[in-house]
């Protein structure tokens, strides 16, 4: 299952990139915002990695007015590699080579053309492993480090 949130600033994107996930017959979680009123991104940005980070939902989509701070957000938690793309090459690359399980969008920033196009790109690339395992094997172990020292 997916999961997908915005902020305002990201309402409206969220909506396309819904309909696009939808035509895929990709059963997709709305964890809001549900209209134009000024919100925190960090509330949002909360529920998706949660989920994501617990297991509850395989992968996630987040979206404010540039993207940054659902990344930062996102990325506080074990187990989440949130990526911000901003084009075909990074939607590519998040999968290929950092095995996004949650990538963030900028509502401000990208079309709802190149946001769905972006997600299409996103589902259809593969992680390539090897190296790139490898070096996800290092963040896992920072993570596990920072974690016993808290």
């Amino acid at each position: 299952m997916f999961i997908i949130a915005s902020d305002h600033g990201g309402l409206e994107l969220k909506e396309a990139v819904k309909q696009c996930l939808r035509k895929r017959g990709i059963d997709v979680r709305d964890q809001g915002t549900i209209n134009s009123d000024s919100v925190d991104y960090p509330d949002f940005g909360e529920k998706v990695a949660r989920a994501v980070s617990g297991g509850e939902a395989e992968k996630g989509i987040l979206i404010c007015g540039t993207g940054i701070g659902m990344s930062i957000v996102a990325n506080k938690f074990p187990g989440v590699r949130a990526a911000l793309i901003s084009d075909d090459f990074t939607a590519r690359m998040s999968k290929e080579h950092n095995n996004a399980n949650i990538i963030v969008m900028g509502g401000r920033t990208s079309s709802a053309e190149q946001a769905c196009r972006m997600v299409e790109i996103w589902l259809d690339a593969a992680f390539e492993g090897g190296r790139h395992q490898a070096r996800l094997d290092k963040i896992a172990r920072i993570e596990q480090e920072l974690s016993r020292q808290n």
